[in-house]
């Protein structure tokens, strides 16, 4: 049993279409301040403002080891944070904060291509042990037209999702195409997420739960 610390209902599905029930637990991690404290660490060592990759992995890890912290995570073997930001035109970028905002983006978006990546941090709850990795794929946006557009901000489905778009709902008829793993456009890559369980000492098909109504006669 894995703890899943989101609330994505794309993360949640994805697991379960894979044969994974977690339980969630959602953090009461604070996402800016986390990332404000990042790019301080690394401004006060001169260092760069911190990648897309960088910012997903420090909110990953922030989210799993909240949860990790909690009453009742001992319920489970394993818990996983996730995290997703695009990268687009020099820029990255999360959910949205606003129908404007989601406007903007996909003003910027339409015809581009930008790159998705998603952190992966993993908290092994008997004894600490950690495991992380960052997923990426470069997503080929269509070029929707004001009123389809529109329509898509109007459905609400953008305002909460890392970049504005989804795959696996409504916005998967703008994406043209996608170079790397699709379930970590979705939030949480599962090649990656086996091997970094398998480096935990959990085997992923022990994970399955088996389909409901195939029993013995």
């Amino acid at each position: 049993m894995i703890i899943l610390a989101s609330k994505s209902s794309g993360r949640l599905a994805t697991l379960r279409a894979a044969g994974i029930d977690p339980l969630v637990r959602v953090s009461s991690v604070d996402e800016d301040a986390v990332l404000g404290e990042l790019t301080e660490r690394r401004r006060t060592s001169g260092l760069t403002a911190p990648s897309a990759a960088e910012q997903v992995q420090a909110l990953a890890r922030a989210k799993a080891l909240d949860v990790a912290d909690s009453t009742g995570a001992q319920e489970a073997e394993v818990v996983v944070g996730c995290d997703s930001m695009l990268e687009i035109e020099g820029r990255v970028v999360g959910k949205p904060a606003d129908a404007a905002q989601a406007r903007e983006r996909w003003r910027m978006m339409s015809g581009s291509t930008g790159t998705l990546y998603t952190g992966h941090f993993l908290v092994r709850t008997a004894d600490g042990a950690i495991a992380e990795g960052v997923s990426s794929a470069t997503i080929r946006f269509g070029s929707p037209s004001r009123a389809e557009v529109e329509a898509y901000i109007a459905s609400g489905e953008p305002l909460w999702c890392a970049g504005a778009f989804t795959i696996d709902g409504l916005g998967g008829a703008f994406i043209e195409g996608i170079d790397g793993d699709p379930h970590g456009v979705v939030g949480i890559s599962l090649p990656l997420l086996r091997r970094l369980l398998a480096d935990l000492g959990v085997r992923w098909t022990d994970l399955w739960t088996p389909p409901a109504g195939r029993g013995t006669d």
